[in-house]
């Protein structure tokens, strides 16, 4: 009886130990985010990702450890167990303790591998924190460009991800000249099975260092039309004008045409088509467009706006306004804006804008037309009668008045 209560007791024990590290999880989770500057978005996606894991694994970690320790515990407390308790707990640890590969001239077990991982995870972290450092508190007081910065900022990340895992890797002991065969099969594994990963790897490196293309650009890629928010190590983030988030490969920025309002200078011209009627004034249209455009805030004064005479459309005399804006993420915005801004200056100046239409000619000025026997007799008849009631309209009045 004595041990049943026992064992309901580490039973209850251990539930509460789980719920409660349940909650510090959470706890810890909120606060390391908070106080390493970090966010679940796209923007540090390596950071997340790494501390993530680390907690993820170390919460399990933790959670295995109280339930075998249990388990061991309700084991011992029973003579026909606790022998084979006492085995599996030794088996266990040494099963952790005990080497299980051999590198060059050192060996290494489970407990060291699991070191290590910790210690990678905790780099990771560590770059992300001090790159966001790099990023909020130095480089946005330097004054330089936004993509300038990033691109700083993503290159200090990964040279001090590279340097710590060298330092680390020979702090926990293990010689880098022993790495070359384990190196070499890696690469001949990424050139096979990870080759677009490594393709989309390189191809973030060019952005980089090339910066065809940066963040803060307003760039058109395929169907995609936006800014750009993040280039990272596999992928570019791009937020459209809807606020819709699209990630697309870096590969797809140097094997395709990307078209960049922004790239050196930002400055890019719209063109307005415009239609109005023949019998317009060709003179008063055009200084009705120009007047459209001299009083829009958003148009540079410099260059000039400028309106062709595209030519002679099949209902209407065509015009192109031509002005120059400096916000090419507002194009459309601003496009909306000078349609608005003609038709009232249009209808001010009482300038039509048509709408197709055609007229029909007949050389020969009659209809060529075939008509059946009956539908001809038909018509005949109807005809007579109308000629008929117009020959004795007195008749019909008479039969009115009756």
């Amino acid at each position: 009886m004595y041990a049943k209560k026992l064992n309901v007791g580490a039973v209850l024990l251990a539930i509460a130990i789980d719920w409660f590290l349940g909650k510090l999880w959470l706890r810890l989770r909120e606060f390391a985010h908070r106080f390493l500057g970090t966010r679940e978005n796209s923007s540090d996606e390596e950071q997340w990702w790494a501390l993530n894991l680390f907690l993820n694994l170390s919460f399990l970690l933790v959670r295995a450890i109280v339930w075998v320790a249990v388990a061991l515990y309700i084991a011992n407390l029973f003579p026909l167990t606790r022998r084979w308790s006492y085995r599996l707990g030794k088996t266990l640890i040494i099963s952790f303790i005990s080497p299980v590969i051999s590198v060059g001239k050192n060996s290494y077990s489970v407990v060291d591998f699991l070191i290590l991982i910790g210690l990678l995870l905790g780099l990771v972290i560590l770059a992300g924190t001090l790159t966001n450092l790099l990023r909020s508190r130095v480089l946005q007081i330097t004054r330089i460009n936004r993509g300038l910065q990033e691109a700083i900022a993503i290159v200090s990340k990964y040279t001090f991800v590279c340097i710590g895992t060298v330092v680390l890797l020979q702090v926990w002991g293990l010689d880098l000249s022993s790495l070359t065969i384990v190196a070499s099969a890696i690469g001949v594994a990424i050139g096979f099975g990870f080759q677009d990963i490594a393709k989309n790897f390189g191809s973030g490196l060019v952005l980089l260092f090339e910066r065809p293309i940066q963040v803060g650009d307003f760039i058109e890629v395929g169907n995609y039309t936006g800014n750009v928010e993040l280039i990272g190590a596999r992928s570019t983030l791009i937020r459209t004008l809807d606020q819709v988030s699209i990630i697309v490969p870096n590969s797809r920025f140097l094997e395709n045409e990307v078209i960049n309002w922004s790239h050196l200078n930002p400055v890019s011209r719209l063109h307005l088509s415009v239609g109005v009627s023949y019998n317009s004034d060709v003179n008063l249209v055009r200084e009705a467009l120009l007047e459209a455009a001299s009083d829009c805030s958003d148009i540079l004064p410099k260059p000039k706006p400028q309106v062709l005479f595209k030519g002679f459309g099949d209902s209407a005399i065509d015009f192109e306004l031509l002005v120059w804006i400096n916000k090419p993420s507002q194009q459309i915005v601003l496009k909306s804006e000078m349609y608005f801004r003609i038709e009232a200056s249009l209808r001010k100046h009482q300038i039509e804008i048509p709408f197709p239409q055609r007229d029909l000619h007949i050389r020969s000025g009659n209809l060529p037309l075939e008509l059946s026997n009956k539908l001809a007799q038909t018509l005949f008849e109807i005809s007579q009668k109308l000629i008929k009631g117009e020959q004795n309209p007195s008749n019909h009045d008479h039969e009115k008045n009756i």
